[in-house]
């Protein structure tokens, strides 16, 4: 069974313990090689260094963004009265009080004014985060199983849009096949017409013209390249037969059959022949465009 792998698609993973919930997303788009971008919360300096690794046990090829997203849970903080503050403020407003200016202020408004009351930072336990770090990592992985497992799907689909423009080009090259007798007639007819004109009639000037123009035919010959043509198509179906990684080997196969697509066309010497290889280039840079999208 194919294996086939696109280079696009989307894993996403969540959890939460030890206090903390996280959200884990990865997504990747098209790339030559594989690069690994990462954004992760602060405290979770290990994170990186596992995105890292799981995304190369599983990609070789596309741009992979991972991101983590990490929150606390909200827990009751301790809390206390800065007794010395709040003493401070009721002997500053004391004059004011005797002079009738304000009213004696209630416990509600006192502990209201900033700093009287006072929330103790929940302290972090080392080990405790150490083991949300390893949980986070887990979810690491399963986001990016994910995104292997789209990025399969879509192979899946390349690999049936390939296959059927491979169909095309093969249907392209068994007519420019059937072609190669009328090429090489009218290469042959065409030279002895012109040398006729030239030179007019006679037995010696018929040999010579027989000669040049089964030279000619033979130069103009296309079945070389279409021969060749027939392996690169058996090389592409074993390619994607295979499916791992074939991205890279595809597109160097690719630039084969331009090659030698562009030499049947510059030796067509029949409107049909042309013709036949201008379609054969059409459907071979199709399969180039699609084969970008492959890992």
């Amino acid at each position: 069974m194919s294996r086939l792998s696109g280079m696009t698609g989307f894993g996403r993973s969540e959890g939460s313990g030890e206090g903390w919930t996280w959200v884990v997303e990865a997504r990747s788009v098209n790339g030559r090689s594989l690069e690994v971008r990462f954004r992760g919360p602060a405290g979770f300096d290990g994170l990186e260094r596992l995105a890292r690794e799981a995304a190369q046990a599983r990609f070789q090829r596309g741009q992979v963004s991972v991101s983590v997203s990490a929150r606390r849970m909200e827990v009751e903080a301790p809390v206390r009265i800065n007794q010395d503050l709040a003493r401070r403020l009721l002997e500053a407003g004391e004059p004011w009080i005797a002079d009738g200016r304000v009213l004696r202020p209630t416990l509600d408004g006192l502990l209201s004014l900033r700093g009287v009351i006072e929330a103790e930072a929940a302290e972090s336990d080392p080990q405790a985060l150490a083991q949300v770090e390893g949980a986070i990592g887990r979810s690491l992985a399963e986001a990016l199983e994910a995104l292997k497992v789209a990025r399969l799907e879509e192979g899946r689909q390349l690999g049936g849009v390939l296959g059927r423009l491979l169909d095309e080009v093969e249907g392209r090259v068994r007519h420019a096949e059937g072609l190669t007798v009328a090429q090489v007639e009218a290469i042959r007819s065409r030279f002895l017409r012109r040398l006729s004109d030239l030179a007019g009639e006679g037995p010696d000037v018929a040999e010579r013209a027989f000669l040049e123009a089964a030279a000619l035919a033979v130069k103009a010959d296309v079945r070389e390249e279409l021969d060749r043509l027939e392996g690169h198509l058996a090389s592409a179906r074993a390619l994607l037969a295979d499916g791992a990684a074939a991205g890279r080997r595809l597109d160097f196969l690719t630039q084969e059959f331009m090659r030698e697509a562009n030499t049947l066309c510059s030796k067509a010497a029949i409107s049909d022949l042309t013709r036949t290889g201008l379609d054969l280039k059409a459907a071979i840079d199709q399969f180039r465009e699609q084969v970008q999208n492959v890992e």
